[in-house]
Parts: structure tokens; C-alpha cells; sequence
């Protein structure tokens, strides 16, 4: 892979090499690569077949997952969050222990891997909130929640430049991998003045089926906010906005 350089940038192939754009500039590489057809029927290639089955499943498992929390993702991800989410889930298939490789998947793997995912790398929430936070999830009352203690948000929220007010975001999934179905509720706080005044005592409680037999996940964030003329505007767009999974319970 080579970038393009120079004012002239070029799209598409010539000459064997194939110019594009990508979020990262303009670059090109030398056309090539394994018939595809010798790769879905060539021995040699078994390997290569499971790799991209299990790839797949990753691929598939993820945007699912994208999809339950869609809403609350809007404003909270970055453009490099779809790559990292499936780098993720191959882990988590890869930790099936009972399968035979190419047919390993995320029901039989360790979903709790995900606990800590930062669907915006751009804005951490461990970078962001300081405040100590507890989380829980109650499979036989299907609740999934999270609380925080009163503080004084100027102290235990570091916000971006321009921010008034924000807001805690939480929501709960139950996610079925195998059906490709999900239960999803999301909950969060009023808008908070960002200033020294102590909030109250926060719990953000979310409710999926009770006693559900799927995969269990429960995300947190924070939208910041300015106040202009006594309107509210989401804070550039929500480019800092941290959002994470914080606890997660497999099956």
C-alpha cells in the first residue's frame, strides 16, 4: 500500500495498480491476490475458509449489537468504531472452547470480553467521568442499571471547551446472536448544569425481559451540551460524547 502524493489524486485502476480514497488519504496498491474460487475449493486453503466463516460471524455479531444501541450510538461513536467493535467479537468467538474452528461463535465464546469497549475512542468515559459509579444486572428481574453517588460535576466531569451542560445516558440489551433479535431500553438523567453545585444521587435502571437466556449488556455515556439564548445544543456534534460498555453477562 502506498499513499498518493502530489495535486492530482486518482481513482480507480491503471496499469495493474488500483488508486482509491479512504478515510486515512489517497493511496494505491498493486493488483493481485488468490482466485476466489480456488480459495472457497482449494485444501490448502481450509484454514483460510474457517478464518473468513468465523470473520464473518464477527462481522455479523457486531453490527447486531450496533443495531440494539443504535439510538444511543448516533451521537457516541467514532468512524473507526465498526472495525474495532468486530476486531473485538473475533476474541470473543475465538474463546469458544467447544467448537470446531470455523464454526466457533459468540454464544459459545466469552462475551464478557466486550466489558470496557469505548464505542468512541475519540472520547473515553473513563477519560471523561472521575465520579465513582457502581453497575449491575439482575437476569431474573431482567434490570440492568447503573448509579452514582452525588458530586460536583466541575470536579469529577472533565468536559470538553464550551460545555454547559450534560447528561448520563445508560441502556440495557438483551441480545440474541443466534435468532438475530435484541430487547433494548435506554434511560438518562435531565440536563445537569456543568458547574460546583452537587448533583443528587443518580440510578439509571434498565428493563429487558426477565429471566432472558441470552447475553446481557449494559452501556453508559455522557452528551455534553451548551446553553446559547437558554436553548440547548449537543456539543459539536457529540464528537467527545463517551459511551461504554460497562458490565456484561454472558449465558
Amino acid at each position: 500500500m502506498a499513499r498518493q502524493s502530489g495535486l492530482i489524486k486518482l481513482n480507480g485502476t491503471l496499469g495493474g495498480i488500483t488508486f482509491y480514497k479512504t478515510q486515512d488519504g489517497h493511496l494505491a496498491r498493486e493488483k493481485g491476490g488468490v482466485d476466489a474460487s480456488r480459495i472457497a475449493n482449494d485444501p490448502n486453503f481450509q484454514r483460510t475458509r474457517e478464518n473468513g466463516a468465523e470473520f464473518g460471524a464477527a462481522g455479523k455479531a457486531g453490527k447486531l449489537l450496533r443495531t440494539a444501541f443504535r439510538n444511543i450510538l448516533q451521537n457516541s461513536a467514532d468512524n473507526r468504531m465498526v472495525g474495532r467493535l468486530t476486531s473485538e467479537m473475533v476474541k470473543v468467538i475465538q474463546a469458544d472452547l467447544t467448537s470446531v474452528r470455523g464454526l466457533r461463535n459468540v454464544l459459545d465464546g466469552e462475551t464478557e470480553l466486550l466489558t470496557g469497549f469505548e464505542f468512541n475512542i475519540k472520547g473515553k468515559l473513563g477519560n471523561a467521568l472521575y465520579a465513582p459509579f457502581t453497575s449491575a444486572i439482575n437476569r431474573v428481574a431482567g434490570t440492568l442499571e447503573v448509579s452514582l453517588a452525588p458530586f460536583i460535576p466541575a470536579n469529577m466531569i472533565a468536559a470538553p471547551s464550551g460545555t454547559t451542560h450534560f447528561k448520563i445516558e445508560s441502556a440495557g440489551a438483551e441480545v440474541d446472536f443466534e435468532n438475530e433479535t435484541f430487547v433494548i431500553d435506554a434511560n438518562d438523567t435531565a440536563i445537569i448544569a456543568w458547574d460546583n453545585t452537587a448533583t443528587a444521587a443518580i440510578t439509571l435502571t434498565n428493563t429487558v425481559t426477565a429471566n432472558s437466556t441470552s447475553p446481557l449488556f449494559l452501556v453508559m455515556g455522557i452528551e455534553f451540551y451548551q446553553e446559547v439564548n437558554g436553548q440547548m445544543y449537543p456539543l459539536k456534534n457529540g464528537v467527545f460524547n463517551p459511551l461504554a460498555i460497562v458490565k456484561v453477562e454472558g449465558v
